[in-house]
């Protein structure tokens, strides 16, 4: 009986008879020779029908194959040295499973709101099937590294009745005839279970209600929130970098052919890997900014071009380090000498993606944080289980948090958040 096998698995079963199970992309015929190319969501090679060495029936049907059609498919694997993949398979027999007619994504170019469009449908092609393989790889990584870093995984929940961060830019819901909203980040509950288990981290989809159509902006992704007791700033920049280097380094040794689809030079990424990374202040950075003819002024926060400039100086990711209280969250440790920053620091990416990482240190003191509640308008009583935290056995602890999609788009080099997520939420888009 022949081995039904994965595309992926071919480079095992060289000069072997096989099945796979595979969808058509495209094809095209040479002479007496038809080139298939399939796919079969692990990976995408071609399959050669030679007329002659298959019979009438077999070689009639290959004239009528449609994009997207589904078979099954036997035949012998040979190495193909010319293709991102390597291998081929030469067929000699078909089955069609089932049939695909007037395909609308076709081989020509399309613009990105028609493959949004049929976003359902585009994730067939080679592109996003590149760009999911990494973010897949970038999530097994991502339980791996906290695991071996002895962290807990804790779940917060994803409807609150308070903004973590202070801000308006909320999806509201109705709760029972109450208020309440989609979280915006797991951060206030990841303190509470630092300060139940040590070392702990979410990883789940958070929602910003922000009415942005740049590059860098969906108002649903994906965030990874470790949180630490007993950590100081200096600590938690150790181990972010430490993560951001494993996340690179495990891309490089597990999706070559992925990296190869996509263009993406690992040279590049290697860099990356270096640790530890540079670091510069919110001070020497506005310093910086204004001498290459930027119109800020201390106290102002980035944009992307500012971001970008900052990255651009540097070859590896870098630290920008205590910016102004005034424009950061209410729960960050003022600095121990001045009164006007917090312990805090935000990860630019290098080629211009800015802010992957934003983290900080946290306040420890009671009276000071219940003082920032008020002092930024919140509801004292909403946030009363958050300042129990520092009443019963308060230590020093850091987090930080890391846009999944972010991260993704700066490793594949991508333009746009957008492909970095299966089915992307923004201001304009819900469906498909």
């Amino acid at each position: 009986m022949v081995e039904k096998i994965s595309i992926i698995d071919a480079p095992k079963h060289v000069d072997q008879e096989v099945q796979i199970g595979a969808w058509l992309t495209d094809k095209r015929s040479s002479g007496k020779i038809s080139f298939l190319q399939l796919r079969d969501g692990t990976a995408f090679f071609q399959g050669v029908v030679v007329k002659g060495e298959v019979d009438d029936e077999t070689y009639a049907l290959v004239k009528d194959l449609r994009q997207e059609t589904s078979m099954n498919i036997t035949g012998v694997i040979h190495e193909d040295k010319r293709s991102h993949f390597g291998y081929e398979i030469e067929i000699n027999n078909i089955e069609v499973v089932g049939e695909s007619h007037d395909f609308p994504i076709t081989p020509k170019e399309h613009g990105i709101e028609f493959l949004l469009d049929h976003r359902h449908l585009w994730l067939r092609s080679r592109r996003p099937y590149a760009i999911m393989e990494i973010r897949n790889e970038m999530i097994k990584a991502t339980y791996d590294f906290f695991y071996n870093h002895g962290f807990l995984k804790l779940d917060p929940p994803l409807i609150t009745d308070s903004a973590a961060e202070g801000t308006t830019e909320l999806f509201h819901i109705d709760y029972f005839n109450k208020d309440a909203y989609l979280s915006q980040t797991g951060q206030l509950y990841e303190e509470a279970g630092a300060m139940a288990f040590g070392k702990v981290f979410s990883f789940g989809p958070v929602f910003r209600a922000e009415k942005s159509k740049t590059r860098r902006h969906l108002t649903e992704f994906w965030m990874i929130e470790p949180e630490m007791a007993f950590y100081h700033q200096e600590e938690s920049l150790q181990l972010q970098e430490q993560y951001i280097a494993y996340l690179v380094q495990r891309v490089l040794d597990n999706c070559d052919y992925a990296l190869k689809l996509l263009d993406r030079d690992p040279e590049i990424l290697k860099r990356y890997t270096q640790l530890p990374y540079p670091r510069v202040t919110y001070d020497d950075a506005i310093e910086m900014l204004q001498k290459n003819g930027f119109d800020i002024k201390w106290g102002d926060d980035f944009g992307s071009p500012e971001e970008t400039f900052i990255s651009n100086q540097y070859d590896r990711p870098v630290f920008v380090l205590n910016y102004p209280k005034a424009i950061k969250a209410f729960y960050m440790k003022p600095h121990p000498t001045r009164d006007d920053v917090v312990i805090c620091a935000d990860l630019l990416a290098p080629e211009g993606y800015g802010e992957i990482i934003g983290g900080s240190e946290r306040a420890t003191d009671y009276d000071y944080l219940k003082q920032q509640i008020l002092d930024h308008h919140l509801n004292l009583e909403d946030y009363q289980w958050y300042l129990d935290l520092r009443k019963y056995g308060s230590v020093p602890h850091s987090g930080f948090g890391l846009g999944l999609e972010r991260a993704i788009s700066w490793i594949c080099h991508l333009d746009h958040l957008r492909e970095a997520i299966p089915f992307p939420r923004m201001l304009n888009r819900m469906r498909p």
